[in-house]
């Protein structure tokens, strides 16, 4: 009975979205015939706000349903806390984990949740939101951390949906209590293959190192393709 409830609010937070915002959206790579078939991945790159669930936007209504359904979404302890945010986060998907920044028994939970024959997984996998200095809470830049290269060892078929912000200062920044209507948001997407991706980068025997090769490639895939906009900029696009 929930996926009722979280298909209901997705399809209100699409149709405010779209009401409220214009939307910039561009494929890039090798485009499948179905880009939204078969997905266990989206992950999204260069995070700047919790107005992200905007991005419902440009969602078909199928993938809504598939996520209302069959959606794992790992969200800070912190973000959940929060009252307005914490509550749209806590209705959208299927399963959604709080989890520490450490990899204790939360992301545990995560990974035996994401395996799961139906599961998409929806992450950020930065971990951390930037400011509008250009870096985190804690003055450090934008890092991809190695959590996502775990969710990509754990499942053995299906694509991955790079989707690359242009980022959301513009229309909130963290700390912003309400938002700026009537603004352009950018996305680039990208389809990957996950066994392909995989073997791309080495394989998963030496675990360590794969986590490292996932680590390098998305943040150069994301230092490529980020539509970067808004009063302020990451200090990698300098």
């Amino acid at each position: 009975m929930r996926s009722l409830p979280a298909l209901l609010l997705l399809v209100l937070l699409k149709a405010v979205s779209r009401l409220f915002f214009r939307f910039d959206v561009e494929w890039v790579g090798k485009v499948p015939k179905d880009p939204w078939e078969d997905l266990r991945i989206i992950a999204v790159l260069h995070h700047t706000s919790l107005y992200e669930p905007v991005f419902a936007a440009i969602l078909p209504n199928h993938m809504l349903w598939r996520i209302a359904r069959d959606a794992v979404v790992p969200i800070a302890a912190k973000t959940m806390d929060r009252k307005g945010a914490g509550w749209i986060f806590r209705f959208v998907g299927r399963r959604v984990i709080p989890v520490s920044r450490k990899r204790d028994l939360t992301w545990d939970q995560v990974l035996r949740y994401c395996c799961g024959p139906k599961a998409l997984t929806i992450i950020f996998p930065e971990g951390r939101m930037m400011r509008r200095t250009g870096l985190d809470v804690d003055g450090r830049p934008l890092t991809v951390k190695a959590g996502v290269a775990d969710l990509i060892a754990g499942i053995d078929s299906g694509r991955m949906l790079l989707a690359y912000s242009g980022g959301l200062h513009h229309v909130a920044a963290p700390g912003d209590r309400f938002p700026r209507l009537f603004q352009e948001i950018s996305l680039r997407l990208e389809v990957l293959d996950i066994l392909e991706y995989r073997e791309s980068l080495g394989g998963t025997r030496d675990m360590n190192a794969f986590r490292q090769h996932v680590v390098e490639d998305m943040t150069r895939r994301r230092n490529r393709y980020a539509p970067l906009r808004g009063p302020t900029l990451p200090k990698w696009a300098a």
